[in-house]
């Protein structure tokens, strides 16, 4: 039996939308979560045509689980919701900016977002002196 991919999948995406959009071989695109309002960075999932599809059409994120290889709906189990506000495509065509309403944690592991347990580089210098060294080790 031929494991399903994400491209093996049919798609009700507009075609003129679908035309733009540059995926990864497995026909992937990452899509990044932002609250809309305060603009802080959620988390990052992964759409498949579809998914966009089912994002633009029902105002809630939907994500291609790569390790599950199904749909998931955010908030679905957990409630922790995230209702669309916005969906833009970058200036190449291969990563989406889905701006939300978060309801709740973003991160499965129930943080606000998934990118602030590990931070790697708080600031730097404003002079350039420094640049890619932590602040804290100057």
């Amino acid at each position: 039996m031929v494991p399903m991919t994400s491209t093996s999948r049919t798609s009700r995406l507009d075609p003129q939308i679908a035309a733009r959009l540059k995926r990864s071989p497995d026909g992937l695109l990452p899509a990044i979560a932002q609250q809309y309002d305060t603009q802080e960075v959620l988390m990052l999932g992964w759409m498949d045509d579809e998914a966009l599809h089912r994002t633009l059409t029902t105002g809630r994120c939907t994500y291609w689980s790569r390790s599950r290889q199904e749909y998931w709906v955010k908030g679905d189990t957990s409630g922790h919701v995230q209702r669309v506000k916005s969906v833009a495509l970058d200036c190449d065509a291969d990563t989406l900016l889905v701006k939300v309403d978060q309801v709740g944690a973003a991160c499965h592991t129930g943080a606000r977002t998934c990118f602030d347990a590990d931070v790697l580089l708080t600031d730097i210098r404003s002079d350039g002196a420094g640049a890619g060294v932590p602040v804290s080790d100057q």
